[in-house]
């Protein structure tokens, strides 16, 4: 199953017009939910943005201040990573650059492994939701409103039709809602 996670303002953003992202913090509760899903994961195809930010978790010590970032830190660390971009030559730690199309490397992703992939990174998520590849939408919807920015998700041509699997709200009152695309027999 190829699964888009992100944080989401109630407006539809992942990111304010400054790129900005800080709203979105994890609180301690949903940390520990990220964790498990994380641990879920058998790879993680990424944007370079999305890799650049997240590579913190591999390079800098402080980040493990308790049980569950060390823990976060691990997984993450081990979590094999595919990286598309045109403007890095290398990437670092248990990650690789894309060599083929965004397709070809889904599948080889979910062919090696049993566990879900990820895929993370605004414009590599609406190129893959573009081409029918998302199975699932992961949103933490955040109580705010942030008037523009990186939408969550890219402007369709066809209708996407999705069931609602699972909400919970955690105690910092974001949402957690899950969506499952329903395919029809001819996808």
């Amino acid at each position: 199953m190829v699964i888009y996670s992100m944080g989401v303002s109630v407006d539809g953003f992942i990111a304010d017009r400054d790129g900005a992202f800080a709203w979105s913090g994890p609180s301690n509760e949903q940390f520990g939910f990220h964790l498990a899903e994380v641990r879920g994961l058998g790879a993680y195809l990424m944007g370079r943005r999305l890799y650049e930010t997240m590579l913190v978790w591999e390079t800098e010590p402080s980040l493990r201040s308790d049980a569950d970032r060390t823990a976060f830190a691990d997984v993450w660390c081990a979590l094999p990573k595919i990286v598309f971009s045109h403007t890095l030559d290398s990437v670092q730690g248990n990650a690789r650059l894309a060599r083929a199309s965004l397709a070809e490397e889904v599948a080889t992703a979910l062919d090696a492994t049993e566990g879900d992939v990820s895929i993370g990174g605004a414009d590599l998520a609406a190129q893959a939701i573009q081409l029918g590849l998302v199975d699932e939408l992961h949103m933490f919807r955040y109580p705010v409103v942030v008037g523009g920015g990186t939408p969550f998700l890219p402007p369709v041509t066809d209708e996407i039709s999705l069931d609602l699997i699972e909400t919970r709200t955690f105690g910092s009152r974001v949402v957690y809602e899950c969506y499952r695309h329903v395919r029809d027999q001819s996808d």
